[in-house]
C-alpha cells in the first residue's frame, strides 16, 4: 500500500506539468495571432531590397538565390490578395492607361518609351555621356560583296551626319571590315533577300524615327555627281517628302520622269509616250519616283512603311502607289536635278535566284517581280474599294448600281 501512495503522489506534479504547456502553447498562438493582424498591409509594389543587399547575393550565387527571394515575396502577396478579398478605401487604383501604345497600357506614361533609333552605345560608362554625335540621316544599301568598291565609293559621299546600314543578302559582313567605315555602320545579314524585305522588318518608323530621311538605295548606282548633304538642303528647299536623283539619261533609264535635266534644281513632272498618262497630275508624269534610289522623309516613310507587304518583297508597283501617302503628291514627290546618280543595271541580285525549268536564276526573279506588280496593284484596289462601300460611297471608276 506504501508504495501505491508513493506513485499517485508522483503523478500529480507530471499532470500540472503538461496542463501548464497546452496553456503557454494556446496563449502563444493568441498572441501570435493578435501580434499579426496588427500590422498593416505590405503592398508589394513598396517592397524594395537594398541594392548593396541584391548584388551580394547576385554576385555570389548569380542571382539565382535573388530569384528565390523574389519569388517568395511576389508568392505571400497574391496569398495575401487571396485572402483578403474585402478593398480598402485606400487601396492604389491599377495603372491603366488607354492612350499608352498596344500593349503598355499597364504602364505609367512616364516609363514608356514607343520609338527607338539605330545609334550605337557603349557598353560602360554614364549612359548620357555615350552618344559624341546624333545623326540626322539614315541611308541602307542592300549588298553583295562583289560590289564592295561600288558601296566604298556611294558611302564616302554621305557625311557622319548619316547612319550606315548594310543589309547582306549573300551572308558576308566580317568581310566589309577591310573599310574603315564599316566598322562603324549597321550590318543585317539574311541571305537571298531584297531591300524591301529587310525594310519592312528592320525599318519599322518607330525604329527610324530620329532621322529626318531615309535613303533606302540599290548597291549599282554611280555617285561620282552627287552629294548627300546638298541633296538634303534642295529637298528642304523644294519641300520634297518622297524623291529621288535625276538619273544619267544615257544608262538604265526607263521612265521620262526619272530623266535628269541639266538645266533645273528640281523637277515634278513630266511628259510621257501618248496615251501614258490619263491625268497630268498622276503617274507616271508625276507624283512618281523609281525604287532603286528612293529617298523618304520621317512621315512619309511612316506611311509608305505600312503599304509595303510582308510576302511581296520586289517593291514593284510600290513607286505607282506612294502619291498615297502625301498630298498634294505632285508637289510633295519629285526628282532633284542637280545631284545626279548612274544606274549601272548590274542584276547582281537576280543572280541569286535559282536556276529553273531551263531558265537562267534571274529570269526567275525576274518572272516573280512581274507578278508581284499585278497582285499588288490587286490588293490596292481591292483595299480601296472595300474602304469606299464599307462607308457607302460608290468606289472611284465603278459605274455603281
Amino acid at each position: 500500500m506504501a508504495k501505491a501512495g508513493i506513485l499517485g503522489r508522483s503523478s500529480v506534479p507530471r499532470s500540472n506539468e503538461g496542463l501548464r504547456i497546452i496553456l503557454s502553447a494556446v496563449v502563444g498562438i493568441m498572441l501570435g495571432y493578435l501580434f499579426g493582424i496588427s500590422f498593416p498591409t505590405v503592398n508589394i509594389t513598396k517592397l524594395h531590397f537594398p541594392s548593396s543587399i541584391i548584388s551580394y547575393i547576385e554576385d555570389r550565387n548569380s542571382g539565382i538565390t535573388t530569384q528565390t527571394l523574389l519569388n517568395h515575396a511576389w508568392t505571400s502577396a497574391a496569398s495575401h490578395k487571396k485572402n483578403n478579398s474585402v478593398s480598402k478605401p485606400d487601396e492604389i487604383p491599377k495603372i491603366y492607361v488607354p492612350t499608352n501604345p498596344k500593349g503598355a497600357e499597364r504602364l505609367p506614361p512616364g516609363i514608356v518609351v514607343s520609338e527607338t533609333d539605330l545609334y550605337l552605345r557603349r557598353l560602360w560608362g554614364e549612359p548620357s555621356e555615350d552618344l559624341t554625335s546624333q545623326p540626322r540621316y539614315l541611308v541602307t544599301f542592300t549588298v553583295g560583296y562583289s560590289q564592295k568598291a561600288n558601296i566604298d565609293a556611294a558611302v564616302k559621299k554621305f557625311s557622319e551626319n548619316f547612319t550606315i546600314m548594310l543589309f547582306h543578302y549573300d551572308g558576308r559582313t566580317t568581310e566589309w571590315d577591310e573599310f574603315e567605315w564599316s566598322k562603324r555602320a549597321i550590318h543585317v545579314s539574311v541571305r537571298k533577300q531584297t531591300k524591301w524585305w529587310y525594310a519592312k522588318r528592320f525599318l519599322h518608323p518607330d525604329i527610324v524615327a530620329r532621322y529626318d530621311y531615309i535613303f533606302i538605295w540599290d548597291e549599282d548606282l554611280g555617285v561620282n555627281h552627287f552629294n548627300a548633304e546638298a541633296y538634303i538642303e534642295l529637298v528642304r528647299k523644294h519641300g520634297l517628302e518622297i524623291s529621288q536623283p535625276g538619273l544619267e539619261p544615257d544608262k538604265g533609264l526607263t521612265w521620262e520622269m526619272t530623266k535628269r535635266r541639266g538645266y533645273s534644281e528640281v523637277h515634278k513632272v513630266t511628259e510621257e509616250r501618248p496615251g501614258w498618262c490619263t491625268d497630268p497630275h498622276l503617274p507616271p508624269c508625276a507624283a512618281f519616283v523609281e525604287i532603286m534610289a528612293t529617298v523618304f522623309s520621317r512621315d512619309a516613310w511612316r506611311c509608305v512603311w505600312h503599304m509595303i507587304q510582308n510576302d511581296l518583297v520586289h517593291g514593284w508597283g510600290l513607286d505607282f502607289a506612294l502619291r498615297k501617302c502625301v498630298e498634294p503628291a505632285h508637289e510633295k514627290i519629285g526628282v532633284v536635278d542637280s545631284q545626279w546618280i548612274v544606274h549601272q543595271v548590274i542584276p547582281s541580285l537576280g543572280n541569286q535566284g535559282k536556276a529553273e525549268n531551263g531558265k537562267a536564276p534571274w529570269e526567275g526573279v525576274r518572272e516573280r517581280c512581274r507578278q508581284e506588280w499585278g497582285m499588288f496593284q490587286t490588293r490596292l484596289a481591292d483595299a480601296e474599294r472595300a474602304y469606299y462601300l464599307e462607308h457607302g460611297i460608290t468606289p472611284p471608276n465603278s459605274t455603281g448600281a
